[in-house]
């Protein structure tokens, strides 16, 4: 298990290494020059040149690259062209509102998903399964802003439960913060819900197949003893993929609800700042989400091992 996990740890170095080159590179082939932009389009050239200068963006590339570098695995991400603050302050304060949200968002698709994956498989081809993998259809269908709208509308607006946007932080109660992340997270998980349902249904079903299931039943075991302590388990693998892209893409990907919601998160700071020109805190956003999302995939291969024995032998 230890070598298993340290060749994947390896592989997670060396994945990180590539990516931080792409980021850097692909950032710096994007057209405008961050001090014309901040200081207009009559500003003098000297003026100019002295904000790039004080930027170090009078550097070299490689040698903007490695100074990047080398603050980041010093844990500092540089200092904000435009907020001329640290970009880690930054992101810090806005991943205490991503990586909740994210959390949030992944708990109640999971709880959705699961059960309803395993219903779907008991009735296999019956009402039940023809409806709730409908409704799944509709879920993965419907874009999650379009939905995330259609939530304020009803229970912001009209009902009144929840505000329609803003965080009100965590100084004031987990509740007050859970509450004002509830919409959102619905928002994003009812979509993942639908995926993660139609790939539990799928891997039950293919698992139900297998001869040590006819074995098992052939021995007296009811069809839901089956189902909970022999396919269950053999069906997580799929499960778990999915389950780790699903965790990236919520942290990655909710730049569009955090904007429908105007909530500070990593994906609002990482519009403004494409929208401001400031390169650093794209770089270092990018680069956090990058590594966020090997990270999780580091994980889920480490459980692909804890739940199939047949990895850590080979």
């Amino acid at each position: 298990m230890l070598r298993y996990a340290f060749s994947r740890l390896l592989a997670l170095s060396v994945s990180l290494c590539v990516a931080s080159v792409i980021i850097f590179a692909a950032i710096e082939i994007v057209p405008g020059d961050p001090a014309a932009y901040m200081l207009g389009l009559n500003a003098a050239p000297d003026t100019v040149a002295a904000l790039r200068a004080e930027l170090g963006l009078d550097q070299g590339a490689v040698a903007r690259y490695f100074t990047w570098v080398t603050g980041v695995l010093q844990g500092d991400f540089g200092t904000s062209y435009t907020y001329r603050t640290p970009v880690g302050e930054m992101i810090g304060e806005r991943l205490w509102i991503s990586l909740p949200l994210a959390m949030f968002a992944l708990t109640l698709s999971t709880a959705i998903a699961v059960p309803v994956g395993l219903w779907a498989a008991a009735t296999r081809g019956r009402a039940p399964d023809l409806g709730s993998m409908g409704a799944t259809q509709l879920g993965v269908a419907v874009p999650n802003f379009w939905f995330a709208m259609i939530l304020v509308t009803i229970f912001a607006i009209h009902l009144r439960w929840f505000s329609a946007g803003g965080f009100p932080g965590w100084d004031g109660g987990l509740l007050p913060g859970l509450k004002a992340l509830t919409l959102p997270a619905i928002a994003l998980a009812l979509p993942q819900a639908s995926i993660l349902a139609r790939v539990m249904r799928s891997a039950l079903i293919d698992t139900l197949g297998e001869g040590y299931i006819r074995t098992a039943r052939a021995k007296g075991l009811t069809r839901g003893q089956v189902l909970w302590r022999h396919a269950f388990r053999n069906a997580l693998i799929p499960v778990l993929t999915i389950l780790g892209l699903q965790f990236s893409f919520l942290l990655a990907g909710g730049i569009i609800i955090e904007n429908v919601f105007f909530l500070p998160g990593l994906g609002r700071l990482i519009f403004q700042a494409i929208a401001q020109r400031d390169l650093i805190v794209v770089e270092s956003v990018v680069m956090l989400l990058v590594f966020s999302v090997i990270l999780v995939t580091f994980l889920v291969d480490i459980a692909y091992a804890a739940v199939d024995p047949r990895l850590r032998r080979s």
